[in-house]
């Protein structure tokens, strides 16, 4: 699968390696597109999975705040309720196609 931007491929992986939470795709870190990704300082706690890191996603000249996060440490409950662990895992907001 794909994570797509205005035709620049973010993330790239086999379906079975990404993880599906809460209607989302997960992309394993080794798959993420580095040069496309800015962290941001922008700051969330969620009860169920922990402290998000987010990042601003680079489209050219363009910078899309806040349209990528991931969890670094997830909580070790949130494991359980996934069913595997997700540290590092790399998520998109709408603005990016996530295709087969």
């Amino acid at each position: 699968m794909k994570a797509v931007l205005d035709d620049i491929v973010l993330a790239e992986a086999d379906k079975e390696d990404l993880i599906r939470i809460e209607g989302n795709w997960y992309f394993p870190p080794e798959s993420v597109k580095g040069e496309h990704l800015e962290e941001s300082r922008t700051p969330y706690y969620c009860p169920w999975k922990g402290e998000c890191q987010y990042f601003s996603v680079k489209a050219g000249d363009s910078l899309l705040q806040d349209r990528a996060w991931s969890y670094p440490q997830p909580l070790p409950t949130a494991f359980d309720r996934v069913g595997q662990d997700f540290s590092g895992y790399v998520a998109f907001w709408k603005e990016v196609r996530v295709t087969d």
